[in-house]
């Protein structure tokens, strides 16, 4: 039943009609990311034709779990343009996300994609916010589906006492992942003090607590 749903889930999503995508329509059969080339463009140039192989098209990396032993307590492994160059121009992209046991992926946003994750294993609390400000949440289960629409900040949170996974699928070949915590209180350069201090109502002191739990290699 769960196969069934995914295959659905995912055949519905490769068949929108092109003017619900996020990313432009191709201009031609395939475009792979030549991903070491030096023209800057929106998306990637292409790779010269001859050069093409089956290897520009396939990913293994979302088969097994990923390593969830990390502050959060979980991790992202990305299929996207970057790890499968015949996604050039085909507006999709997909990722795993694992859980351990009380695992949070924190609140973050998609500015290129909306989102649809399906329930692999386990048992998610999940939800987004909207520009009216109202939580829109749910717990879901295996086998079941939810929307993050696009630009939302959104979060999951593995309240369960097992291991959770997810799959994820994207309208971009490349959406972009911004973490609210982390773009507030690690940008380079910093955001100044007295801005996050005012913003979010607290001492100077606490900012830096912060910053200095979320600086890079933290």
């Amino acid at each position: 039943m769960a196969t069934s749903s995914l295959l659905t889930l995912f055949s519905l999503f490769l068949v929108l009609p092109p003017y619900l995508a996020a990313d432009p329509d191709q201009l031609q059969d395939i475009c792979v990311a030549d991903l070491n080339s030096d023209v800057k463009l929106n998306g990637f140039a292409c790779k010269p034709a001859a050069k093409v192989t089956e290897v520009d098209f396939f990913f293994k990396g979302l088969a097994t779990a990923g390593a969830t032993n990390n502050t959060m307590g979980s991790l992202v492994t990305a299929a996207n343009v970057e790890k499968i160059p015949g996604l050039n121009t085909l507006g999709v992209s997909l990722s795993r996300v694992d859980y351990a046991p009380g695992g949070l992926n924190p609140p973050h946003t998609h500015p290129r994609a909306t989102e649809v994750v399906f329930v692999l294993d386990g048992t998610l609390d999940v939800g987004f916010i909207t520009t009216a400000n109202k939580l829109i949440a749910k717990t879901i289960t295996k086998g079941e589906v939810f929307v993050f629409p696009r630009g939302l900040v959104h979060f999951q949170k593995n309240n369960g006492a097992v291991p959770a996974a997810v799959i994820a699928a994207f309208n971009s070949q490349l959406p972009g992942t911004q973490s609210i915590a982390v773009a507030l209180f690690a940008a380079s350069p910093p955001v100044p003090d007295h801005v996050l201090a005012r913003a979010f109502q607290i001492g100077s002191k606490e900012v830096e607590k912060i910053k200095s739990r979320l600086a890079p290699g933290k």
